[in-house]
């Protein structure tokens, strides 16, 4: 009987060290405390905005918008690619994907430009498996070139392309389903990874990543950028001529990164969830809301670099912010479920 209170006593212990891991790690205790040098410009109508990014040389922003129904057993995301032209002060999104009939629930993208074209990819989650579908933008229209589809594509996150041919993507999971999926995800457990694409060939060259999702590459620089939420970290990676990567080090965020974009600064941009277990809470509609947050990184080399808290809000205003795209003064920030998403104006000099 000795043994037995002992076996027992000590799973307790365990369990008890485990769920204070989780609390921990996932900013459960965090106040959250309203933050912003600046105002609402906006509330744009679009239902999941999750991924937006910025052109600055042509003045648009690309917004890759899903209304999720990950919840709901028979059901199926269904999304479009949308642009907003910055020159007009109205910012009404402009439907892109209207002519592309296959099943699309969009996530992470990225764009490049060749002469007066942009080449634009899109992660895809559908019923029937992941994909990355390439489509061409010129003059606010866009048509659809082809679907990329391998084995590596385990549960694509984002993308980033570093010309018409080749692009890296994170996978945020090592397991797609089931119980594998769910010790992953509350362990907190490093296992997603960063697949490159050479043009030819796909292979992983980054792995032990606890949930890679936001990426993003720096060409002045030759930095590639991963976020990791679960481990409230970006991890900084130096690119070798092969497409390999070279692990250089972690910034600590203090919350759970998503989508970097960049501002004309080489400064990162990350929205972010400060508390993972309410967020998660609020995706599966047991919350109301999930608060937000913008953080600001400015990276010079190694150990040298600032996190500054930009927007922090309770998710009243706008709920699970996975995204903050700079424009000027403006910052466009997405969300995952939300039916609209914000355009944020800075004060003169913040931030």
């Amino acid at each position: 009987m000795r043994l037995v209170k002992r076996i027992v006593l000590l799973l307790i212990v365990l369990i008890l060290f485990f769920v204070a891991y989780v609390l921990i790690t996932t900013g459960y205790f965090r106040s959250i405390e309203a933050q912003f040098d600046g105002t609402i410009l906006k509330k744009v109508e679009l239902k999941g905005a999750e991924d937006i990014m910025v052109s600055p040389t042509d003045s648009f922003a690309l917004i890759s918008a899903t209304d999720r129904v990950i919840h709901k057993a028979d059901g199926e995301d269904t999304g479009d690619l949308y642009l907003i032209d910055l020159t007009s002060k109205d910012y009404a999104p402009i439907l892109l994907t209207e002519s592309f009939t296959e099943a699309f629930g969009p996530h992470g993208i990225s764009f490049c430009k060749k002469d007066s074209t942009y080449q634009v990819m899109a992660v895809n989650h559908t019923k029937n498996g992941h994909s990355i579908e390439v489509f061409e933008l010129k003059d606010k229209e866009m048509h659809h070139v082809r679907t990329l589809r391998h084995p590596t594509m385990i549960s694509p996150n984002d993308i980033v392309l570093l010309d018409e041919d080749r692009f890296y993507f994170t996978n945020d999971h090592g397991y797609d389903k089931g119980f594998g999926k769910l010790v992953e995800e509350y362990g907190g457990l490093a296992l997603s990874n960063v697949v490159y694409f050479d043009g030819e060939n796909y292979r992983e060259v980054a792995d032990g990543i606890a949930y890679a999702n936001g990426i993003n590459y720096d060409e002045k620089r030759n930095l590639l950028f991963v976020a990791s939420p679960r481990h409230f970290l970006v991890k900084v990676y130096s690119r070798n001529e092969d497409g390999s990567l070279s692990f250089i080090e972690n910034i600590p965020c203090g919350t759970g990164v998503d989508n970097i974009e960049f501002d004309l600064e080489g400064n990162l941009w990350i929205g972010s969830h400060p508390n993972l277990l309410r967020f998660g809470a609020y995706a599966k509609g047991k919350k109301a809301t999930a608060p937000s947050e913008i953080i600001k990184v400015s990276y010079h080399k190694k150990g040298d670099y600032l996190v500054e808290q930009i927007y922090v809000e309770e998710g009243d205003e706008m709920s699970a912010s996975t995204v903050a795209a700079p424009f000027g003064n403006l910052i466009f920030m997405g969300n995952v479920f939300d039916d609209s998403f914000l355009i944020l104006e800075r004060e003169e000099g913040g931030g």
